[in-house]
């Protein structure tokens, strides 16, 4: 299959992101022919100006749609596109210069339908924006890849950094109207459909991950509340893996209780656990500023999860209602 590749960008109030990841096209290796389709949805602040600035170097389509959410977003661009392969990106991302060119190799070794890649920090990076990676890629946390190399046809690709082929964007319709939990969504109704999703480690891009402590809360805090939803929807997918940062937090509850009794191994076991996130965060990053940030960055990420995640749960057991009206604000209403 001769590949023609359509990179996939929505973008919303993001005009300096843009500019930054169509710099990182510019340096792209290798002579494989693409073009990049960038939907505004709804912005009050666009990327126009970047646009036409890139555009007599890069083959550049861009459109400007009402705001819909992300999901809806790609599926614009998805069907506006003019290639037959479609890379998905977020705004706020970078790519190496030899990204292309591994895709393409991978893809032309072994084809799939879907494929999706990791996420790495750049150097440029703020200190919060490396805690925060390394607690949602390192594999001591609940975060980073999905699935993994020895699970390659159940990796859930996720939409950062995602591909995904033009005959099965049109057998799914593609992206839902969930937000976030849009993109495994999308890996398990192409599991049903029969197609394969594959990792591609060598595949990564810088994520830049726009965020603040605050933000990062309550970004997890939907990540686990969106989760049980998904499950309901495709209760074969269901996991106990899901309950590990609900159980985390329960367990510190229970560890300091029982320290008020001179039960002293629970809080230990778990000083144990936090000091070796230091030091994998120590040798990752090689910052103590950043180590020690990582510690709070996984607090955030098993409460938020946690929290969200058992919300969610108890909500969809006890009330009789549809999600989206249980959760209205984790759904874009499409037109």
């Amino acid at each position: 299959m001769k590949l023609s590749i359509s990179f996939i960008i929505p973008v919303y109030n993001r005009p300096n992101e843009i500019e930054e990841l169509l710099e990182s096209f510019s340096k792209l290796e290798g002579t494989h022919d693409y073009e990049i389709v960038i939907v505004e949805d709804g912005s009050s602040l666009t990327s126009k100006a970047v646009i036409d600035k890139y555009n007599k170097q890069l083959n550049i389509s861009y459109y400007y749609k009402s705001n819909s959410g992300p999901g809806d977003s790609r599926n614009y661009g998805m069907s506006k596109a003019k290639g037959n392969y479609f890379i998905i990106l977020d705004s706020d991302c970078l790519l190496p210069s030899q990204y292309l060119n591994t895709v393409i190799d991978s893809l032309h070794s072994e084809y799939v339908d879907c494929f999706g890649g990791p996420d790495k920090s750049h150097h440029s990076f703020s200190n919060i924006q490396k805690a925060i990676d390394f607690s949602m890629t390192s594999f001591i946390t609940t975060g980073g890849i999905r699935g993994g190399k020895r699970s390659v046809n159940q990796f859930q690709p996720r939409s950062f950094n995602m591909g995904l082929s033009k005959t099965a964007f049109e057998a799914t319709h593609g992206f839902g109207n969930i937000h976030p939990g849009e993109d495994p969504d999308l890996s398990i109704r192409l599991w049903s459909l029969g197609f394969k999703t594959k990792l591609i480690p060598e595949a990564y891009v810088y994520h830049k991950r726009r965020i603040s402590w605050s933000k990062f809360y309550k970004q997890v805090y939907k990540f686990g509340s969106v989760r049980p939803i998904l499950n309901s929807w495709h209760p074969q997918t269901k996991k106990l893996t899901y309950w590990f940062p609900t159980l985390f937090c329960l367990a510190v509850l229970v560890a300091i209780i029982f320290t008020f009794f001179n039960i002293n191994l629970p809080i230990y076991l778990l000083l144990l656990y936090y000091v070796a996130v230091f030091i994998l965060a120590l040798i990752k990053t090689k910052s103590l500023v950043i180590a020690l940030q990582a510690w709070l960055a996984l607090s955030i990420q098993f409460i938020g999860y946690g929290y969200g995640f058992l919300k969610s749960t108890l909500l969809l057991y006890f009330k009789n209602s549809k999600p989206e009206i249980i959760f209205p604000d984790l759904f874009f209403k499409t037109k």
